[in-house]
C-alpha cells in the first residue's frame, strides 16, 4: 500500500499555490533575484522518516533559522545560567532588528531577535578563540542537527554582510553594554555567515526533529545537545520564535517555530515531528506568507497544536493468526501511532490477502488518526485486500459496514466491515 501522508502534504502544499501575496527580502540583493513561486514541505518523525514535497530539493539560506541552533550550542557548551546572564528569554514584541535591550540589564530580550543572536554568537567556543574557529564550530554544529556536510552560500555572505549597517549598530551597541567583547565587527561576520548556511526543507525539517527528539539526530543517531538544552530552546522558540507575532502563531497554530527571511519555517513538536516549510514571499514580520497558510493547515487538520496534548503512542502487535494478516492497534490512534502503523504496512506488505485490524486495546482515536485509518484501509481495499475491523468500543462506528472512503475510477463509496468482537 502506497502511503497517503505525501499525497496529504502534497495536498497542503498545492492548496497555498494561489497565493501571490507578500514580497521577497529585496534589501538582500540575491534574495530578491529568487523565483517568488516555489514551495516546499517536509515532515520527519523522530525516528528519522522524512517526507517532502514540492521543491523539495531547492537549497536556500538559513538565516535566522539557526538562532535556536546557536543558541543550543552555547547552552551546551557554557550551561543555561551563565547564557541568561548575557541573553533573557522574554518576548520582545518587537521586530527581529529592533535596537533595544532589557531595561536595567543591558541583555538582549531573548536569543532569536538579532541582538540576541549577535550575543549568543560570540557565546560559541572558548574564551579566546579565533573568528575562523568560531565559525568553523557553529558550521559543524549546524551539519550535525541537519546530519550531513552544510556549506555556506558566499555570495548571499557576501551580500548580506556588505549591507549589515543595522547589525552593525546592534553590535556596537551590545558592545558598549559589554555583552560581547572584541571586534563588533567580526561577531557581526560571523553572525551572517551562520546565516548564508545553505540548507533544504528535508534539512530543515530533520534540524527540527532533533529538537522534539530531546536532542538526538533521528537519523544519525547522535546526541547532538542535552536534553535539558532541547527543551529550552523549544520553550524561547514558543514564547519569542515568531517575533512581535508570537502570541498570534501560538494561539492559532501552536507549534514551537522559527523563521527567516529566505522565506523558511521551522515548527518542532516536542516528542513527535519535526516540520519545515519554504516560500520566500513574506509578510510584515518578514515570514514566508505560504508558509504560515501550510502551517496553519497542519495545525488544524493534524491536531498539531501544542496545547491539544495527545495520550503517549503505543505499541502495534503484527502477525498471522492463520486466517488473516493480523494488527492489533493498542493505546491512542494520533498522527504518530497511525503513521507508524501506516509505514508498517507500506514497507513490510501483509502476506495474507484478508486483513483484520483489532482495536481492542486502543482507548481512543484522535480525529486525525480516524482520516489517516479510513484512508489507510480505503487504499488497502482498493488493492483487492479483504478488510475487516475488530471494534468492540465503538471507536469507530457501531457494528456493521462503513465508509472510508470513494473508489476514484467509479465515484463508488468504498466500505468495509466493523465487528463488535
Amino acid at each position: 500500500m502506497k502511503s497517503p501522508i505525501p499525497d496529504y502534504l502534497d495536498e497542503v502544499v498545492q492548496s497555498t499555490a494561489d497565493d501571490r501575496s507578500g514580497r521577497l527580502a529585496d534589501y538582500i540583493p540575491p534574495l530578491a533575484a529568487v523565483e517568488p513561486n516555489v514551495g516546499a514541505l517536509a515532515l520527519s518523525t523522530v525516528d528519522g522518516t522524512v517526507y517532502a514535497v514540492g521543491d523539495a530539493d531547492l537549497e536556500f539560506t538559513i538565516q535566522s533559522i539557526s538562532k535556536p541552533f546557536v543558541y543550543a550550542v552555547a547552552l551546551a557548551q557554557h550551561g543555561i545560567d551563565k547564557v541568561l546572564e548575557r541573553v533573557g528569554v522574554e518576548p520582545s514584541g518587537e521586530a527581529f532588528h529592533e535596537l533595544s535591550l532589557e531595561s536595567g540589564t543591558g541583555r538582549p530580550l531573548n536569543p532569536m531577535i538579532n541582538a540576541g543572536a549577535l550575543t549568543t554568537h560570540q557565546m560559541v567556543g572558548e574564551p579566546g578563540i579565533t573568528e575562523d574557529k568560531r565559525n568553523a564550530q557553529v558550521l559543524d554544529a549546524l551539519s550535525r542537527f541537519a546530519g550531513r556536510e552544510l556549506e555556506v552560500d558566499e555570495e548571499i555572505y557576501e551580500a548580506e554582510v556588505s549591507s549589515a549597517h543595522r547589525n552593525h549598530a546592534i553590535a556596537y551597541m551590545l558592545r558598549s553594554h559589554e555583552n560581547i567583547t572584541g571586534d563588533p565587527r567580526a561577531v557581526v561576520r560571523g553572525y551572517v555567515r551562520q546565516c548564508a548556511v545553505r540548507v533544504t526543507v528535508c534539512d530543515l525539517a530533520l534540524m527540527a526533529a532533533t529538537l522534539a527528539h530531546g536532542g538526538v539526530q533521528p537519523v544519525t543517531g547522535e546526541r547532538v545537545i542535552p536534553h535539558a538544552v532541547a527543551r529550552q530552546v523549544l520553550s524561547v522558540m514558543t514564547t519569542c520564535g515568531m517575533y512581535d507575532a508570537a502570541g498570534d502563531w501560538l494561539s492559532t497554530i501552536g507549534i514551537p517555530a522559527k523563521s527567516g527571511v529566505s522565506g523558511g519555517i521551522i515548527g518542532s513538536l516536542p516528542g513527535q515531528v519535526g516540520v519545515a516549510t519554504v516560500s520566500p514571499r513574506l509578510d510584515d514580520h518578514g515570514t514566508s506568507v505560504r508558509g504560515v497558510k501550510m502551517f496553519r493547515k497542519l495545525s488544524h487538520d493534524m491536531g498539531m497544536h501544542l496545547m491539544e496534548v495527545p495520550a503517549p503512542a503505543r505499541s502495534m502487535l503484527t502477525g498471522d493468526d492463520g486466517h488473516a494478516w493480523r494488527y492489533e492497534l493498542q493505546g491512542s490512534i494520533n498522527f504518530v501511532g497511525m503513521e507508524r502503523v501506516i509505514r508498517t504496512i507500506d514497507e513490510d506488505p501483509p502476506e495474507h490477502n484478508r486483513i483484520v485490524i483489532d482495536l481492542t486495546r486502543v482507548h481512543e482515536i484522535r480525529k486525525v488518526g480516524r482520516r489517516m485509518l479510513h484512508e489507510a484501509i480505503r487504499r488497502l481495499v482498493l488493492e483487492g485486500r479483504e478488510v475487516e475491523v475488530h471494534d468492540p468500543d465503538g471507536l469507530l462506528s457501531e457494528p456493521g459496514p462503513i465508509e472510508v472512503g470513494e473508489d476514484p475510477s467509479t465515484q463508488e463509496p468504498v466500505r468495509v466491515d466493523v465487528t463488535g468482537e
